[in-house]
């Protein structure tokens, strides 16, 4: 098993961003505003162009680094999102995580076992559909400035989670100042790790089946279902 399946395997609450990426509340513009003013309105424009989609699908690379370890190791991951609802399916060379917005399964591939359980709503569950909307609660928010690769512009904002309690620390957001976009998402937790999530490619309004947000357990064959709810 690889570094990045050990830590997506043993590190939950990381299963509760991703996979950077990969966030559907209402924006609260008073909790903006006790923020720095540049990233409030930046957030807003990126919300407000979010919420107007449909179904998003995203491609991504995933990367986890841990310097002290010598550990890097990077995965390509195609995300889809039903924009408004926790509705989202997360397909990994490894793994796939699916969620029909009361259930979530995830997959393991190399395993061939599927585990079922209640999808997590709170506030302190950042599950992979919550990666383009996960500075809407819970974070205080400094915009830090441009940076510009290639032709693109990109906005950074670092978000620091309210509760100090949380193996992480903080998140860095780089967006597409032109597409108002969140283009990156880099996580920097307690222990030394680092989880990028980069996407390469943003269709706003995929046409997909209704079928991609649930987990037919009968298309793979020998497959294990472990009902945990």
């Amino acid at each position: 098993m690889n570094k990045i399946n050990e830590v997506l395997i043993g590190v939950k609450t990381m299963n509760k961003i991703i996979l950077l990426f990969f966030v559907l509340t209402s924006v609260r513009f008073g909790a903006f505003a006790q923020n720095d003013a540049k990233a409030a309105v930046i957030l807003a424009e990126v919300s407000k162009k979010y919420k107007s989609y449909g179904i998003v699908k995203a491609e991504f690379i995933f990367t986890l680094d841990n310097p002290e370890a010598k550990v890097k190791e990077s995965q390509k991951g195609v995300l889809y999102v039903k924009a408004g609802e926790n509705k989202y399916r997360m397909i990994m060379p490894d793994k796939e995580l699916v969620s029909d917005g009361k259930s979530q399964w995830s997959y393991s591939k190399e395993d061939k076992e599927v585990q079922i359980s209640n999808l997590d709503k709170s506030n302190d569950a950042l599950n992979p559909a919550k990666i383009f909307t996960i500075y809407e609660k819970g974070f205080k928010y400094i915009y830090t400035g441009e940076t510009k690769i290639g032709n693109k512009v990109y906005q950074m904002i670092d978000l620091s989670p309210l509760d100090t309690k949380k193996p992480y620390f903080k998140v860095r957001l780089g967006i597409d100042k032109l597409a108002k976009q969140i283009s990156s998402a880099l996580i920097f937790d307690k222990n030394g790790n680092k989880y990028s999530y980069k996407i390469n490619t943003f269709s706003p309004d995929a046409k997909v089946p209704e079928s991609t947000f649930s987990f037919d357990a009968k298309k793979f064959p020998g497959v294990e279902v472990v009902d945990l709810r």
